[in-house]
């Protein structure tokens, strides 16, 4: 799919044009867009194309209606919130210090269940409401139509090839060229590392990781018996390539895992020079590269994100990758590609859980295939869009002065720095007393170096509720 400005909508090209002008400062804040009149005498479009240009903007938070005055470019409330700091990439790397996030996971559960929270800023998906459940109601309906045994029949292992073949036409946006044979359908992408890094790597090997890094990989290491090598990550281009360099120098590293695009918790995304360098970095070291890809789909329209693997031509890099937090998270669907351990992630797999049910893969097959997975990508874009904005000014207008966060320009979650250094285990403990759930930058890493952190999901739908409840956590923040 190419979604270049040239081949989006057409207010979708007039909002990107206006968008540059706003975040370049050719617009300043508070400046007056051009008339609606004056967008179709100069752009040569109709009033309708002119006026959703303009909706657009807004519902990203970068111009606001004036009754009977037109619309003005807006201020930014973050913009008085300074960016998370970046990493110190010379501090030393200890892949012995390891304290045992499994525990901490294990608490954060434990406590969330026994305290439910109706302000979640913890959970990693979208609104229900957000997803295309329609649609892939209606493609499941079809499928049970055409086959009415369906549920009754075994299934082809390595997943259904109608899957296979509709994700490899979606991995070509991506830059990936896979035939729907080196496709493995997994549950989910938890799975699809788990297979990979057991296909790599042994019990005492040493794995390097980004550090932050989301916790669920940290546990799937420690459940292997896999011993994490934390590599420091910008909060703005993800996994410090130099740091990576020198520690394959001077360390035995069996794997390295790598979440290049919307990285969970940052959300940071590696520029395609240094993807490129990772590539050809792993390769020269001989170190299988395995990539997460969860999030990367969440960004922006007209600059498709090119996948580590779309550099790989030797198999060294192993993809996974997620359709639930994109598409359904009700399907538990994921992917993996295994290069050049291929045939053994295969037999991994198919040792460990069989294949997949027919029904969420058919129905997953119909939708991918279809306009209306477009549609719903470019629907779903919008709608975080929208919510990151607001939840990132609510931060700013609400939060104690000292905080920090970087807003990126996809994912659903944002990474929050603490002012003086306060404590964000306790911050959840005192927000999950009073219905409010965040995640405590604690989890996140098998140090004490996040401990002033959290990360703010911005899945749910930004209503009046939202803004309360993150009021109350700033108040939270305040007197931690």
């Amino acid at each position: 799919m190419d979604t270049s400005p040239h081949t989006s909508p057409l207010y979708q090209r007039l909002a990107h044009h206006y968008r540059g002008a706003i975040r370049t400062g050719t617009l300043a804040p508070g400046a007056a867009m051009p008339s609606v009149r004056a967008l179709t005498r100069l752009h040569q479009v109709s009033v309708s194309t002119a006026l959703q240009a303009c909706r657009s903007l807004e519902d990203e938070g970068l111009l606001e209606a004036r009754p009977r005055s037109g619309y003005f470019v807006l201020q930014p409330r973050r913009a008085r919130i300074p960016p998370v700091a970046e990493p110190d990439v010379r501090r030393a790397l200890d892949p012995a210090q390891y304290v045992g996030v499994h525990d901490r996971v294990s608490r954060f559960v434990a406590l969330s269940e026994a305290h439910p929270a109706p302000a979640d800023f913890a959970s990693t998906y979208a609104a229900p409401a957000a997803y295309p459940a329609a649609d892939l109601r209606n493609a499941a309906m079809r499928a049970l139509r055409r086959d009415p045994l369906l549920l009754v029949n075994p299934v082809f292992s390595p997943g259904d090839p109608a899957l296979r073949a509709a994700i490899a036409r979606r991995a070509l946006d991506t830059g990936m060229r896979l035939s729907p044979d080196e496709i493995i359908v997994t549950h989910g992408c938890t799975e699809a590392l788990n297979v990979a890094l057991r296909a790599v790597a042994q019990p005492g090997d040493t794995i390097a990781v980004e550090s932050p890094s989301y916790y669920g990989l940290l546990q799937v290491l420690e459940s292997l018996g896999l011993r994490a090598l934390e590599i420091p990550a910008s909060p703005k281009t993800g996994l410090s390539v130099d740091a990576l360099e020198f520690a394959l120098q001077t360390h035995a590293i069996k794997a390295v895992v790598a979440v290049p695009d919307y990285q969970n918790p940052l959300s940071s995304v590696m520029p395609d020079a240094d993807k490129a360098r990772l590539v050809a970095l792993c390769e020269q070291h001989a170190v299988p590269l395995i990539e997460d890809d969860t999030y990367s789909a969440l960004g922006r329209d007209d600059a498709p994100l090119r996948a580590l693997k779309s550099w790989d031509d030797s198999g060294n890099v192993i993809h996974c990758a997620s359709l639930r937090k994109t598409i359904a998270p009700g399907l538990r669907l994921g992917w993996v590609s295994g290069g050049r351990w291929q045939a053994r992630v295969r037999m991994l797999r198919y040792a460990q859980s069989r294949a997949n049910e027919a029904l969420p893969q058919l129905t997953m097959a119909e939708f991918m295939a279809s306009s209306g997975y477009d549609r719903h990508l470019a629907r779903l874009r919008r709608v975080l869009r929208r919510q990151r904005e607001q939840t990132a000014d609510a931060i700013a207008t609400h939060w104690p002065a000292g905080t920090k966060l970087s807003v990126p320009e996809g994912s659903m979650m944002l990474w929050v720095e603490l002012p003086d250094q306060r404590d964000g285990q306790a911050v959840f403990e005192t927000a999950l007393a009073q219905g409010i759930r965040v995640a405590p930058g604690a989890l996140f890493s098998n140090s004490n170096r996040f401990d002033h952190f959290v990360r703010i999901s911005c899945g749910a739908a930004f209503t009046p509720d939202t803004e309360a409840a993150l009021r109350r956590l700033g108040q939270i923040v305040a007197q931690a």
